[in-house]
């Protein structure tokens, strides 16, 4: 592989600023109110200089919305892919799934942004990026067939992925403004650690999981950024 020149890096280091820069925004603002001479602001460059890398808003915001969700939807996938029985394979993804949005609060905004905008006539614009997500589970589901966990499964999946997906989302991103005076923070380790544990429960009780909860392997938890504000946005792309 060829060493990466010094401007190539340079171009690297810009664009992945940009991302952070506009990632930070639209979570706090929203999409319509965010500005792209705030996004060049924050990072340092001028506003014309963002053109150089993104044709305008919309692309930058679908940008934001692949690096955020291709980091999510790896984690996640690694975990459905690894060896053992579905139900541990689950419960690590669902593991993966709380750890990602303590380490990148920004991500629970601005998903919760999408799901208060969309609807089903305008579909939220993650949607193109959670597919490859959706195809791997049902392969998932076709290769584990005669799994004691499909036999009769306890609840709708829709339900189960609303009560996962909508605890955690909510947690990160709607509770430090819903409890002000109280500094609580969702991303503290231990707040963290508390919400994955009680969220991990709540899975087994409704996949009907009655072994006992596996030892899971905890990765350090490293806010990315100040919390935001979680108002919600309308927004056209």
């Amino acid at each position: 592989m060829a060493p990466v020149s010094r401007p190539q890096a340079r171009s690297e280091r810009t664009r992945a600023a940009i991302l952070k820069a506009a990632e930070e925004l639209f979570a706090e603002r929203g999409f319509a109110a965010s500005r792209l001479e705030d996004v060049a602001e924050r990072v340092g460059i001028r506003r014309a200089s963002i053109f150089y890398y993104f044709a305008d808003k919309p692309a930058l915001y679908d940008a934001v919305l692949a690096n955020a969700l291709g980091d999510l939807l790896a984690r996640t996938s690694a975990a459905l892919r690894a060896r053992g029985s579905l139900a541990a394979r689950i419960e690590a993804a669902v593991a993966a799934w709380v750890e990602t949005l303590g380490t990148r609060p920004t991500l629970a905004r601005l998903l919760l942004r999408e799901a208060a905008d969309g609807t089903p006539e305008s579909p939220p614009a993650l949607l193109r990026h959670t597919q490859p997500f959706v195809e791997l589970v049902q392969r998932l589901v076709q290769e584990s067939a005669g799994d004691p966990l499909l036999a009769a499964p306890p609840i709708d999946p829709i339900h189960l992925a609303s009560t996962i997906v909508g605890a955690t989302v909510f947690f990160v991103a709607a509770m430090p403004s819903l409890a002000p005076g109280r500094g609580f923070n969702p991303i503290d380790s231990r707040e963290l650690a508390s919400h994955k544990s009680e969220v991990l429960r709540i899975t087994r009780r409704l996949l009907g999981i009655t072994t006992p909860l596996p030892r899971i392997r905890k990765h350090p938890v490293v806010p990315r950024s100040k919390h935001a504000s979680s108002k919600t946005r309308p927004h056209a792309h």
